[in-house]
Parts: structure tokens; C-alpha cells; sequence
């Protein structure tokens, strides 16, 4: 990196320190390392469990086994006689009853409260030293866990090998275990390799529903999880994963969280030997997001559907204490991702997100979002590179399509000035299908792209619609290639401003950002509104005293003046038509840009050092309307956006000094005119 870059480098990683909210952590756990690799996705076992989890209410088994299928009822009633003999009633003791890797438990259906884990710890328990989480749980360490495992889960499976546990009802809703909101997790695997989970239900706790860390082999085969404060899937530092036909609702973060995948593919490029988990066949849905990722490296995600949730899917490098920041290699294929339009904002700000879990309503539909999360959206990268989505349904968004932005390293606790500008790059968006459904029914999202314009070898498709900016690189014919690409450290000011504001966001404290659009912000209440009248408001008098002091007696400065105003108008009426906006911007920028160009020109004989700067920040303003309607300007490290607002504040500055200097505004000299007459 070159010192010119380095110092912009630091220079944006200051204003950005300077400005950026507090950051909280959605979820923190203890350090834990990556496994080393050496394991395997495990393969379901067929044959006779090694141990039984059942309940003694036989009217109650029936009349859950009525409508089975005959064979299947019978197994089960075959199952059940033999469980009231020598099975367990709490599927926990069946897990400590585990003996040897490679055992299988069955769990007939019935409703699991697990009444013996319910309790509040006691004893030395009860007085475990430990830091506490932001979220104010203890972070335990394995060996805290492990000595007490029901201080946080309701099912605590430490250490153990190979183990399978398999509902044997009809569907996954046969076999519930509920957690009843006393409990952080229903379910949490631990330092547990080569574990698989199959048929079931897991529900209502205050973090995840099921929980599986440090694990190097898994398997989630056709579970179910849903009403929980944070997540309803939760795989965390793990390896040789695969989530299939599973489904998850209700959930204040996400559905699905491979968060901190193993980082088997970093330093690579697009092409990788394999990934670390595989997500297919699953459904996730009314949550705030059906998919998130923080450190999601090297996830393949391929034939889901993801619908009717704040956001589709979102991979992310802003939270700290994650392994394998910053996220990279995800892979996104054939998901069918629509309709992601919910906003369960207002329920933080009624209050009804300020009671107990319990009493909020999570079964009625309820949604406590724990983060900040633009609505509408269908898949959203905030900090990650080589990314690929491909082949997608992306549809019926009313925001957009695809969300990009970048994180500076600071936000995840790195403070070396060479990271800062380390996301987002080489994210690639190729072959989707964009705004019609699985039937080829016109489904058009508000609009298909949002970039905040950092990051280099970023390419989208040709087919890309409404977008921006409305000039995208575009992606070549191999992985790799992109035309019209650009590399920049910062994104463009405007977004920047708008990202910090909407990040001040925090449930526990009810507090939604004002002028952010994601919290419900419409017209000049929203930040970018705001932003836009402001400058347009100090520019007009600025101007308009210069213009009035030195210029309102040249014809030609009057003129270009007039488009320079009108370009001010366009510019604020464009900010406040959001994403929707079109080629607006561009225009507005072009007349403001001519406006600044002929004021230039004629004051250029009078006031020479003022005049000139007049027409190059008239040219930076063209070549910013070039540069977001046209093709992106390479090779620049900062948009043509950054220079113009450092240039327009020192302009402001000497406008106001030439205005107030002693003498009226004079009729131009013969040379001016001739000069600045435009030719019949």
C-alpha cells in the first residue's frame, strides 16, 4: 500500500471513529478456537436406539400417535412399552447416560419441559465467577459448563461423541422441547463432534433454541426452532456442518446463524476446495433476519427459501470476540429470497419488547429485533468479501435486492490503520433472477442494488435494474473479471452518514435512531433529507449574496447561477425520493456542476485564484455525476463525492470573504462578454 493510501487510510478511520455509535454485541460467547479440520459430517444411523426419552401419560402418547401411519404407529407403540421398562423421562438423562461415542437416542413424542433443569442453579453454582455479556448472561467457560450445564440450557450435551438424537413422530412437530423462556438455550452442544440432530421441535428461550459450538461434524436434519429472544439455529467456531429441511420462525436475530464458520478458505479467490458448512432445503421466516452470519466464512447456502423477514439473509464484519473476521467466502445459489418486507421496529418502540419474554406474545407473531436491520432487504453484506450469489429468486423487496456496505476494522476491536478498509471486495452477483418469482410472475423490488460504493473488484450482473449509484461494474464472463470496476476505502459521505445514524440503535433501551428511514424516519426527518438541505440551504445564501455583491449584472453568471439553484433543488428533491431516485441525482449534480463551471469562468478575470476554484470544484461536481450515472471513475481512492465537499467547504468559506469585500457588482467588461457569449 502506498503512503498516500495509508494516509487515507487513517483519515477516514478517524472520521469514521469519531462519528460511529457505540456497537453492541448480539452474541458473545468465550474464546474458542477453530476446529483443526480433521473431522466429518456425520451420516444418519438406521438402526435400533441405544437409548430411550419417553413420558408415562400412555392416553396422552396415543392420542399423539392416533393418525401415524400404521407401521410408524406401531413402532411407536413398541417403542413406548419398551421406554416405560428402561427408558428415561427427561431426554437430559439420556444424555448423561451416554457412555461411548456413537450412541443413538430416540425421543417418542410428547411435550419435553425437562422439570428437572428448570430450577435457578444453587450451590457452588449459583456463584460462578464470570464476566457478564452485554446482554447481562454470564460468559461461562467449557469448564463452568460442564461442572454446571443447566445454569444456562435447558439440554446441556458436553464433550460428547458421534451422538445421535432423533425424534420418532411423524413429523418434527411430534417432539417438543420447550424451554419456557427460563432458559438461554434449549438445546447446546458443546466440544461435541460429529453430532446429529434429526425431528424435532425446540422453542421459546431467551437466546437460541439450538446451540452448537466448537463442533467439528453436524448435522441438523429436519428440526424445527422458533420464539426466542435471539436465534433460533445457533452453529458457532464449527467445521464439516450441514443444515438440511430444517425451519425456524419467531426469532429476534436470525433463523439460521452460522456464525464463525471455520475460515478454511481465507487468502483464496473465488475458486475453494470446499466449505466448512452446507445449508439446504430449509425455510426461515418471519424473523428480523432469516439468515445471519457474523464471520459467516465459507458457508455454502443453496436451495432455501428465505421470506417474510426484516431481511432475507445478511453476512456481517461488525460485531468483535468472532473468529475469522472478516467474513469471507460465502456462497449463495438457486435460494428463493422474497417478500422480506416485515418491520417489527414498532414493537420495540410500544413497549411491548420492554416485558418479560414470556408476556410479549412471540407465538402471536411478535418480534423483538436485537439489531439494526433495514427493512425490506433482501440480502445484505455488511463487511465481507469474495462472496458469491448467484442463481438466486430475489424478489418483492420494497427496499432492495442487494444491501453492500463496508465495516471498518475498528467496529470488530482491530486497531491496525492497514485493516480499516479491509471490506468490502470481490463480492460477485451473477445470474439471479431479479424481480420475478419461481413462475416467471413480475414480482420488482424497489430496487436491485444499494452500494455505499467501497470496496474493489465488487461486480454485478447486466441485468441489474434500478440502482445505487446507477453505474455498477459489471461482472465478466469468468470469476474475476469486472468492467468498470473501481477500488475505494471509503464509500460515499452521504450513505456514511446515514449507516452511523441508523446504527445508534438498541433494544434494551428502546432506542430507534431519529433520521434513520429503517426505524420509520419519512421526508425531511430522515438524515440524508437533512443532509441535502443543509447545503443546499448554505449554498443558496452563500451564493446568492456573491451573486448579488459581484455577479447579478453578468448575464451569463446569472444563467449559471439559475441552473446551479434549480441543480440544488433537484439534489434535495432526489434525496427525499430514496432509493426510488433514479437518474435524479446525476442530474441535479450535472446543473450544479455547469452552475459552479460558469460562475468560474466569469469570475476568473476579477477574483483569478477564486474563479478557478469555482470551475475545478464545477468540474468535480460534473465528474461526480459521471462517475455515478456513467461508469464508476478507477483508480481514484476516494469518489469524486469526498473531494467536492473538502473543495465546497473551503469554497463557502472564500465566497463569503469575495461577497463581503467593499464595491457593487459592476456591468462586465467588453472582453468578459465576448468571452463568456454563447454563439447564436
Amino acid at each position: 500500500m502506498s503512503w498516500t493510501r495509508r494516509l487515507l487510510v487513517v483519515l477516514v478511520a478517524l472520521c469514521a471513529a469519531l462519528t460511529a455509535a457505540p456497537v453492541a454485541q448480539a452474541h458473545e460467547e468465550r474464546p474458542v478456537k477453530l476446529p483443526d479440520g480433521s473431522g466429518s459430517v456425520p451420516v444418519h444411523r438406521d438402526g435400533p436406539p441405544d437409548l430411550l426419552v419417553c413420558k408415562d401419560d400412555k392416553a396422552d402418547f396415543e392420542a399423539r400417535i392416533a393418525r401415524f401411519p400404521d407401521g410408524l404407529r406401531k413402532k411407536n407403540l413398541d417403542l413406548f412399552a419398551r421406554c416405560q421398562d428402561k427408558g428415561f423421562r427427561h431426554l437430559q438423562a439420556a444424555v448423561d447416560a451416554v457412555d461411548r461415542p456413537g450412541m443413538n437416542i430416540a425421543v417418542l413424542p410428547g411435550l419435553y419441559e425437562e422439570e428437572p433443569s428448570l430450577p435457578r442453579p444453587t450451590g457452588a453454582c449459583a456463584h460462578l465467577k464470570a464476566r457478564k455479556s452485554q446482554l447481562g448472561y454470564q460468559i461461562l467457560s467449557y469448564a463452568q459448563q460442564k461442572a454446571c450445564p443447566h445454569n444456562q440450557n435447558l439440554v446441556a450435551i458436553i464433550g460428547k461423541k458421534n451422538l445421535q438424537i432423533e425424534g420418532t413422530g411423524q413429523s418434527r412437530l411430534d417432539v417438543v422441547i420447550d424451554a419456557k423462556y427460563a432458559k438461554l438455550n434449549a438445546i447446546r452442544s458443546d466440544g461435541s463432534d460429529g453430532i446429529y440432530f434429526r425431528n424435532f421441535t425446540a422453542q421459546r428461550t431467551t437466546f437460541n433454541s439450538l446451540y452448537v459450538l466448537a463442533g467439528d461434524g453436524f448435522v441438523i436434519d429436519d428440526v424445527l426452532t422458533r420464539w426466542n429472544d435471539e436465534y433460533g439455529f445457533l452453529t458457532f467456531a464449527s467445521d464439516h456442518g450441514l443444515y438440511k429441511n430444517c425451519e425456524s420462525y419467531g426469532n429476534g436475530d436470525s433463523g439460521i446463524y452460522p456464525g464463525s464458520a471455520s475460515n478454511i478458505n481465507n487468502g483464496r479467490g473465488y475458486d475453494v476446495p470446499r466449505y466448512s458448512i452446507e445449508i439446504t432445503g430449509c425455510r426461515s421466516h418471519h424473523n428480523m433476519v432469516g439468515y445471519s452470519g457474523t464471520a459467516g466464512d465459507s458457508v455454502y447456502a443453496h436451495d432455501n427459501e428465505f421470506d417474510h423477514n426484516m431481511g432475507g439473509a445478511s453476512m456481517d464484519s461488525a460485531f468483535p470476540g468472532h473468529p475469522g473476521l472478516p467474513q469471507n467466502h460465502a456462497r449463495f445459489e438457486r435460494n428463493d429470497i422474497h417478500d422480506n418486507n416485515a418491520n417489527f421496529y414498532p414493537y420495540v418502540a410500544d413497549g411491548t419488547c420492554a416485558k418479560d419474554p414470556v408476556d410479549r406474545g412471540y407465538e402471536d407473531g411478535v418480534v423483538c429485533p436485537q439489531i439494526s436491520m433495514p427493512p425490506g432487504t433482501g440480502i445484505i453484506t455488511a463487511g465481507g468479501n469474495w462472496n458469491r450469489y448467484e442463481n438466486n429468486w430475489v424478489y418483492g423487496q420494497k427496499r432492495a435486492a442487494f444491501f453492500l456496505s463496508a465495516v471498518p476494522a475498528f467496529i470488530r476491536g482491530e486497531s491496525a490503520w492497514s485493516k480499516q478498509a479491509d471490506t468490502s471486495h470481490h463480492n460477485r452477483y451473477a445470474g439471479n433472477k431479479l424481480g420475478v418469482d419461481k413462475q416467471g410472475r413480475s414480482r420488482p423490488n424497489a430496487t436491485d442494488v444499494w452500494w455505499d460504493g467501497q470496496g474493489g473488484g465488487n461486480c454485478w450482473q447486466d441485468s441489474a435494474g434500478a440502482s445505487t449509484p446507477r453505474a455498477l461494474p459489471t461482472c465478466g464472463a469468468h470469476r474475476g473479471d469486472v468492467s468498470g470496476g473501481s477500488d475505494r476505502l471509503a464509500g460515499e459521505p452521504t450513505k456514511l452518514a446515514a449507516l452511523l445514524v441508523c446504527a445508534d440503535y438498541n433494544v434494551q433501551a428502546r432506542r430507534l435512531p431519529a433520521g434513520c428511514d429503517w426505524y420509520g424516519s419519512t421526508g425531511i426527518a430522515r438524515i440524508e433529507v437533512q443532509l441535502a438541505l443543509g447545503v443546499a440551504v448554505v449554498l443558496t445564501l452563500v451564493g446568492g449574496v456573491l451573486w448579488w455583491r459581484r455577479l447579478r449584472t453578468h448575464r451569463w453568471a446569472t444563467v449559471a447561477c439559475a441552473a446551479g439553484l434549480v441543480g440544488l433543488v433537484l439534489d434535495v428533491a432526489g434525496a427525499t425520493t430514496g432509493l426510488q431516485s433514479g437518474y435524479l441525482p446525476a442530474v441535479a449534480l450535472l446543473l450544479t456542476g455547469a452552475g459552479w463551471v460558469g460562475v468560474g469562468v466569469v469570475l476568473r478575470r476579477e477574483r483569478p485564484w477564486f474563479g478557478w476554484v469555482t470551475v475545478a470544484l464545477g468540474a468535480l461536481t460534473l465528474l461526480d455525476a459521471f462517475d455515478k450515472a456513467v461508469v464508476m471513475v478507477p483508480w481514484i481512492p476516494l469518489g469524486p463525492a469526498w473531494i467536492r465537499g473538502l473543495l465546497g467547504l473551503v469554497w463557502v468559506l472564500w465566497a463569503v470573504v469575495v461577497a463581503s469585500r467593499q464595491g457593487a457588482a459592476e456591468p462586465p467588461s467588453a472582453a468578459v462578454e465576448a468571452e463568456t457569449e454563447v454563439p447564436a
